[in-house]
């Protein structure tokens, strides 16, 4: 079986399929997501960023809770950034689309690590080894939208609680199917120290 992650490059919320919406097929291997306050230089159909375009549009830390404002897909086909205009704190439904082409043993989850070996969650984004720190926030939206002014679960790791069941706990897939998800990326209040960090999502499950 396969499966194919897709982002919504519109504002129009509307499933995977949808005539007229732009979902764009996520490299897995070449991609990448950015979150951002955006500029001039960070902002969508810009050519792909490097460190010092990145800086400059970082978020000022104010001794607030802040939510990232905006999220890119670093699309390395065509160094671009193409902005996922749904994610983060809004009530919509089909912003990541993971397509699934056939059945599988266990539901699918959504983990984040600090890198593709999966074994640590020790960055400050993760929440520097305690999961529930974690700035990284999800909500399966499969079935339902989000909700207004959702909270969602805090990404880290893989211990209970702490990923997102994909198929919104209904468990494996008896079919093909495409599942969805909304994030947002959150700087606590308490936060005082500038940084970058590059987290890798993931999606596990197991097949026959």
């Amino acid at each position: 079986m396969a499966l194919t992650i897709h982002i919504n490059h519109s504002a129009v919320d509307s499933p995977l399929l949808t005539s007229g919406v732009d979902w764009v097929q996520v490299d897995t291997d070449n991609d990448n997501i950015i979150f951002s306050n955006g500029s001039l230089l960070v902002a969508d159909g810009e050519a792909s960023p490097g460190e010092t375009a990145l800086n400059s549009a970082g978020i000022v830390l104010d001794g607030t809770e802040q939510v990232f404002p905006h999220y890119f897909l670093n699309d390395a086909s065509v160094a671009l950034l193409k902005e996922i205009f749904l994610m983060g704190d809004g009530n919509y439904r089909y912003v990541l689309a993971f397509e699934f082409d056939d059945s599988t043993v266990s539901e699918p989850v959504l983990e984040a690590w600090d890198d593709s070996d999966l074994d640590t969650i020790a960055s400050v984004i993760l929440g520097e080894g305690t999961p529930s720190y974690s700035w990284i926030k999800g909500k399966t939206t499969t079935d339902a939208l989000p909700g207004v002014a959702w909270t969602g679960t805090s990404i880290a790791g893989s211990s209970d609680g702490y990923f997102l069941n994909l198929n919104n706990g209904n468990g494996a897939l008896s079919v093909a199917k495409t599942l969805y998800c909304q994030l947002k990326c959150v700087i606590p209040a308490s936060q005082s120290d500038a940084g970058a960090s590059t987290p890798v999502l993931v999606v596990k499950y197991t097949t026959i």
